[in-house]
C-alpha cells in the first residue's frame, strides 16, 4: 500500500460563494462533498490524479519565464491538465479568472496557458500536445 492515498489541498477563500462559482463554472468541477452547519460551509471536489511537484526556486522562475515572461508564482501554482487549452482558458476567463499570458507550447511539448484565480492563485492551464 502507498505512504499516500490521497492528495488534498485545502483553500482558505475570503469570499466563498466567489470562489465556489469559479471552480465550479470555471473549471467545470462538480462537487464531490458539500456540507453547511451551524454557519459552516465547504465542499470538496475530486480532481482525478493528484501529483506533487517540487521545483527549485531557479526551475520554477524558469517555468514562469516560459509560461508568462516574467516571475508570478509565489509558493503555490496550481497547474491542472485539461483537453483542451483553449476552451478551458475561455471559460475560465468568463467565470472571473485574469489571463496572465495567453498560451505557448513548451520545451516539454504542452500547451500551456496561464491565469490567476479570482481569490490570486496562479494556475497554469495544459494540454499534452501529441507526439
Amino acid at each position: 500500500m502507498p505512504p499516500i492515498l490521497e492528495m488534498r489541498v485545502a483553500l482558505t477563500a475570503q469570499d466563498y460563494e466567489s470562489l465556489v462559482n469559479f471552480y465550479q463554472n470555471a473549471l467545470g468541477l462538480d462537487p464531490a462533498d458539500i456540507w453547511t452547519s451551524d454557519g459552516q460551509q465547504g465542499v470538496i471536489y475530486d480532481l482525478g490524479r493528484a501529483t506533487l511537484e517540487v521545483l527549485a526556486e531557479g526551475t520554477a522562475a524558469k517555468v514562469d519565464q516560459l509560461e508568462v515572461g516574467r516571475r508570478v508564482s509565489g509558493q503555490v501554482r496550481f497547474a491542472l491538465e485539461v483537453p483542451d487549452v483553449d476552451a478551458a482558458l475561455q471559460r475560465a476567463l468568463a467565470h472571473g479568472a485574469v489571463l496572465e499570458h495567453e498560451p505557448v507550447v513548451t520545451p516539454w511539448n504542452h500547451r500551456n496557458a496561464r491565469l490567476r484565480s479570482p481569490d490570486g492563485l496562479q494556475i497554469t492551464l495544459f494540454q499534452v500536445l501529441g507526439e
